[in-house]
């Protein structure tokens, strides 16, 4: 029997053909009227390849055994409602560990020595008439790790390589961990010089860097966003970057992405990114490969690679 999935967007071209060759593939985002398709064909879908699956997707889908979502993110999938309907959900993790990795320390350097601001300042012209400035570097500094999951041990490992003090906060402490843990955010924030952020999203972290937070790493510090623009008060994020309450930020992601506040672009202090912590060929090759083993583990009976639910 030919196994029938749906993908509602787009994924990556080798993926995509590595679906093609062993499922019957049907392109929701492509049909002219994606509800009246649902109504019709609904029922046949087995597996959903991609994201974005909320409750109304899977009651359109009544007989869907699993959601193999393409990304370590989650949150926007309705795992609650999955969990109550039976249906497995999958992620893909550690493949892009090092990549995400590599781009915050990328991120951090490129603010810390305004690397994309030196860079228009030779375009434009400038240097013959004026030196382009002193700024700052990581040596010796703070660097507070907001998730200190499987992405963020691989940014402390590249912190401590760089000679910079690693301290973290999250759920709990990791005690086989050396770096010192917080309980209060708050209190990490005000001894930290760098503040990354790579916790998950979701209500549960809803604006946790808040204003408070952001405070307390002051008019000096910089905070590093390469997990989701939602856990942070964005607008008191920008009325500190413009008022000298927050010395930088570095931003790969943002609330509302792909639309980014435009006050954000007349700022010196920020280095802006669009959400490219995983875009490298080889990290989205390994998740696309990942999410069509999880299929693939699903419908020969055995164990998922990357179970979420």
């Amino acid at each position: 029997m030919t196994i029938e999935i749906l993908q509602t967007g787009k994924l990556l071209a080798s993926c995509e053909a590595a679906l093609a060759e062993r499922y019957a593939v049907h392109k929701l985002h492509e049909q002219a009227d994606p509800n009246a398709w649902l109504a019709e064909n609904g029922a046949r879908i087995l597996a959903h390849a991609g994201s974005g699956v909320q409750a109304d997707l899977m009651d359109a889908l009544p007989n869907l055994e699993i959601i193999a979502s393409f990304g370590v993110g989650y949150d926007n999938i309705d795992t609650k409602s999955a969990k109550a309907r039976n249906i497995r959900v999958t992620n893909t993790p550690n493949v892009l560990n090092d990549a995400v990795a590599e781009l915050t320390i990328g991120m951090m350097i490129a603010l810390a020595r305004r690397i994309p601001q030196s860079d228009q300042f030779v375009r434009q012209g400038k240097w013959p008439n004026a030196n382009f400035g002193l700024f700052t570097e990581l040596t010796g500094k703070t660097v507070g790790i907001l998730g200190l999951g499987r992405i963020g041990k691989e940014i402390a490992v590249r912190a401590q390589a760089m000679k910079m003090r690693v301290v973290y906060h999250g759920r709990k402490r990791q005690p086989s961990e050396p770096h010192i843990f917080y309980e209060n955010l708050v209190d990490m924030a005000r001894d930290s010089d760098c503040l990354v952020i790579i916790a998950p999203g979701g209500a549960g972290t809803d604006r946790i860097v808040s204003r408070e937070v952001l405070t307390a790493l002051g008019p000096k510090g910089m905070l590093i966003n390469v997990a989701r623009g939602t856990l942070v008060d964005e607008p008191a994020l920008l009325e500190l970057l413009q008022t000298g309450g927050l010395g930088g930020a570095a931003l790969d992601v943002f609330e509302n992405e792909p639309q980014v506040p435009e006050a954000f672009f007349a700022l010196e202090n920020v280095v802006l990114s669009p959400h490219q912590g995983s875009a490298t060929h080889q990290t989205r090759d390994a998740m696309g490969a990942l999410l069509v083993a999880n299929l693939d583990a699903h419908f020969a009976g055995e164990p998922l690679i990357s179970a979420v639910v």
